[in-house]
């Protein structure tokens, strides 16, 4: 999977921004200003780091050698995918499942207005 294929992806998603708040390396996504994927632009294989669930997160990195604790992140809660290798249902569905984590972390507020814009 490309990059460009996960940018348009996580763009097509409700009220996501991209932006580059740490270098110029790596596109940051966010919804409600908080991040659920960072991508590095320079990194081949293409990798990138989204959120997940502790348990969820447990049984990923067992059965996938491509996916482990993300690098300066909170491991517990972040994931390192390396998409090479990986089918691209399994892909969507990791930044499907980050997305909806951060959403619904969102304040009541927040999620009501992303959904009635």
């Amino acid at each position: 999977m490309e990059i460009e294929e996960i940018r348009t992806y996580c763009l097509e998603k409700k009220a996501v921004t991209e932006d580059f708040p740490f270098d110029l390396e790596t596109l940051v996504f966010k919804v409600g200003g908080k991040m659920f994927l960072l991508i590095s632009l320079e990194k081949q294989p293409v990798n990138f780091s989204a959120k997940a669930n502790p348990e969820w997160s447990e049984e990923l990195r067992e059965k996938y050698p491509q996916i482990e604790g993300a690098f300066h992140l909170n491991k517990m809660h972040w994931n390192s995918v390396t998409c090479e290798g990986l089918k691209p249902d399994l892909i969507f569905k990791l930044i499907d499942h980050s997305y909806d984590l951060v959403f619904k972390s969102l304040t009541k507020k927040m999620r009501e207005d992303i959904n009635n814009a």
